[in-house]
C-alpha cells in the first residue's frame, strides 16, 4: 500500500508538471555537456522528470537487490553453521551413551 501511494504522488506530481508545462508553450533553450537545444517547457519537465524517475528507482532497485542477495548468503551461512553445530553433538551424544553403556 504504501507503495502505490509513493507512485500515486509520482504520478500527481507527473500530471502538474505536465499541465503547467502545457499551459505555458514557451520555447527555452536546454544546454546540456554535449550540446545544446530548444524545447518547449512542457516536453523538458516531462522529459526530465522521467528521467529522474527512472534513475531513482534503477538506483533504489540496485541498492535492494545487493541487500536481498547478502541476506540470502547471511541466511545460507547460518544454515550451514547449524547443521556443523548439531553434527558434533549428536556424535558426542552417541559416543557418551557408548562409554555409559560399557561402563555398566
Amino acid at each position: 500500500m504504501k507503495y502505490f501511494l509513493i507512485l500515486l504522488l509520482a504520478l500527481v506530481v507527473f500530471v502538474i508538471s505536465v499541465t503547467l508545462g502545457a499551459n505555458n508553450d514557451q520555447i527555452v533553450t536546454f544546454n546540456y555537456l554535449i550540446a545544446k537545444g530548444e524545447y518547449s517547457i512542457s516536453t523538458l519537465l516531462a522529459v526530465l522528470f522521467t528521467v529522474g524517475f527512472i534513475l531513482g528507482w534503477g538506483i533504489c532497485g540496485a541498492f535492494y537487490l545487493r541487500a536481498c542477495v547478502s541476506l540470502r548468503r547471511a541466511k545460507r551461512k547460518i544454515k550451514r553453521l547449524e547443521t556443523q553445530l548439531e553434527q558434533p553433538s549428536e556424535s558426542s551424544a552417541k559416543a557418551a551413551s557408548t562409554v555409559a553403556l560399557s561402563k555398566e
